[in-house]
């Protein structure tokens, strides 16, 4: 009885290890191995989907058993590959020929160049994959399915680009949206571009918008030059085309600004019940309808598949600084954008995301009133008083200090550091400087502007700036360094980081 278990196990063991791979007797290393096949031996190999054998070019192939009883590879076998397009050849081995396939509904097919268009190895989110989609940095993904990973291009559409430059799309490019696209295709990037007045209509003052690779000390965040934006002139001293004209000064000697103007953007008014918004403790400005020297860079861009929301960079320098701080004639720069996205965090119900909100929730638009509350983000300038025109008229500004100025460094050669000579220095009396804090304007330095979107959606934004209430203080807003990202963002405007 014992020699027959010991030989029913026996027989277990050969029976279990002759179906499978090389093995030796119960695991044991100094016993013999027992061969996974008869040496000499071949038999069929297949190692394609079940259906797939016979189906088109899909062959099994022959293995042979080599001496030590293993067998070798399958030779001659066709298994099933990727469906090519247009080679006559059901390469997939499913029945039909060249079929465009859309497993992850991303909207692209492996004709259109899909390179990830079912979950396997190497291929974990394949609806975020696709040539639609743009190149994150460090994810050590093939994102834009152009067959390299992590081939991130730097932004280099700008670096030739004419200052004075009257083509719209220009001046996407030099804030660095660099790829184009149709309303056509699949591809995102810039669909449109127009340089207009304030809602959208007529065509703005050509010294309003340059190109410049720099205005004064301050210079580019990437590629070679950035968008300028203007109430006056969009120059700095020195540079031309469009020439430099003193933004406080310069714009009374031409009478009152450079003339032109137009309604507010219909959307943000009636979101904002019919009144611009002002920082809180400021007057409600005095704006009636009409926006004063406007100019606005309307983009109609398709955003790449796998985005959730863009930033961009952005300056604001105004001569408004200090005397008119937080008065009824502060010039006016907005953000809008119109985008299907209704996710969380929400875009601001006005579309504006030139808007920094603090920790208590109170909002400021982004401009000059950024001085007025010791927001952190008008750092420019000089620390002192603000709004000393209210020692003259009470009713026109609400005075106060500033004390988060870091320095005047970026301030350097752009006109808006030149000192003034004197307080009372034209004929209405208002003009000049609050004691010394007595440079010619000031300017928040570098904040990151942000918004969120859908994947593949084509969404409009809109970058204006416009006189309030007068033509004369001219402000100017500088842009660049537009980026995607895979990530929601919080909408609105904040410091920018340090690079490092």
């Amino acid at each position: 009885m014992q020699f027959m278990m010991r030989a029913s196990l026996l027989v277990g063991v050969l029976s279990i290890t002759a179906c499978g791979p090389k093995v030796t007797n119960n695991g044991d290393p100094d016993a013999s191995t027992v061969p996974e096949c008869e040496p000499g031996t071949s038999e069929a190999c297949y190692s394609g989907a079940a259906g797939t054998q016979g189906v088109g070019p899909c062959v099994a192939g022959t293995r042979v058993c080599g001496a030590d009883g293993i067998f070798g590879g399958c030779s001659g076998e066709v298994a099933p590959v990727g469906e090519a397009c247009a080679n006559g050849v059901d390469d997939n081995c499913n029945g039909a020929v060249d079929e465009e396939i859309d497993e992850d509904g991303d909207g692209f097919t492996n004709c259109a160049g899909d390179c990830c268009d079912a979950a396997g190895a190497g291929c974990t989110n394949p609806e975020l994959v696709n040539p639609g989609a743009f190149e994150a940095e460090g994810n050590m993904v093939d994102d834009d399915c152009d067959g390299q990973v992590d081939n991130v291009l730097a932004a280099n559409c700008d670096a030739s680009l004419t200052s004075n430059s009257a083509t719209a799309s220009d001046y996407a490019a030099a804030i660095d949206i660099c790829q184009t696209a149709t309303l056509a295709d699949n591809k995102w990037g810039l669909i449109s571009a127009r340089l207009t007045k304030a809602d959208g209509t007529g065509t703005p003052q050509p010294q309003q918008a340059s190109i410049r690779p720099n205005f004064g000390n301050t210079v580019v965040q990437s590629g070679g030059a950035f968008t300028v934006m203007s109430t006056g002139h969009a120059a700095a001293p020195g540079q031309t085309n469009p020439a430099f004209l003193d933004f406080q000064t310069g714009s009374v000697n031409n009478g009152l600004g450079l003339g032109g103007s137009s309604a507010f953007p219909a959307d943000f008014l009636a979101a904002n019940g019919g009144t611009l918004p002002n920082a809180p403790g400021c007057p409600e400005l005095a704006a009636g309808t009409t926006a004063n020297d406007p100019v606005m860079l309307e983009l109609e861009v398709r955003a790449p598949t796998n985005a959730k929301s863009f930033s961009f960079s952005m300056n604001f320098m105004s001569s408004e600084y200090p005397e008119w701080t937080c008065s009824l004639f502060n010039d006016f720069f907005v953000v809008l954008l119109d985008s299907t996205y209704a996710g969380t965090p929400a875009n601001p119900a006005d579309k504006n995301l030139a808007i920094y909100t603090t920790a208590g929730g109170q909002v400021f638009p982004v401009g000059v009133n950024l001085a007025a509350g010791d927001t952190g983000l008008f750092t420019q300038c000089k620390n002192g008083p603000t709004g000393c025109t209210a020692n003259q008229n009470s009713n026109l500004t609400v005075p106060g200090t500033i004390n988060t100025c870091a320095n005047t460094t970026e301030l350097a050669n752009t006109g808006f550091d030149i000192l003034n000579p004197n307080e009372n220095s034209f004929s209405d009396g208002f003009d000049g400087f609050c004691g010394a804090n007595n440079t010619l304007g000031g300017g928040t330095g570098w904040l990151t502007t942000s918004g969120n979107v859908v994947g593949g959606e084509v969404f409009k934004l809109r970058i204006a700036i416009w006189d309030t209430s007068d033509g004369i203080y001219d402000s100017l807003a500088i842009i660049d360094n537009f980026k995607w990202s895979v990530d929601a963002s919080e909408p609105g405007t904040i410091l920018q980081k340090p690079k490092h």
